[in-house]
């Protein structure tokens, strides 16, 4: 497995910007897929982005398609997700995971998880 840890969370107005980070260690990182999702109070955890291992096929969801990006750089162990335009529906508790196959949306395609950083957007 990979030991994953989020950084980068915060308090942002509406409208700004914010950068997450993913700290991976583990020899097999780059051989996995990568992906960002997302939990907010009551609800349920849901994708946000993913990007293969190659960083060549990139996924996201309809929510934040345009004003999120995601990287990585497998050389440093990370991946990352540029936030822009931040409404205050984004304000949620954020997961790095690694995927073991599958599906990228599904949360049942990863298997490793950090331990989430939190964003909250005000109005």
């Amino acid at each position: 497995q990979v030991q994953l840890v989020e950084s980068g969370g915060g308090l942002v107005q509406a409208g700004g910007s914010l950068r997450l980070s993913c700290a991976a260690s583990g020899r097999t990182f780059s051989a996995h897929a990568m992906g960002w999702f997302r939990q907010a109070p009551g609800k349920e955890r849901e994708f946000v982005a993913a990007i293969s291992w190659t960083a060549v096929a990139k996924y996201y969801a309809d929510s934040v398609k345009g004003r999120f990006t995601i990287s990585r750089d497998n050389a440093k162990n990370t991946v990352d997700l540029q936030m822009n335009s931040l409404k205050p529906e984004a304000t949620a508790v954020y997961y790095c995971a690694a995927s073991k196959g599958g599906s990228w949306p599904l949360t049942r395609s990863y298997d490793s998880w950090g331990q989430g950083t939190q964003v909250t957007v005000s109005s």
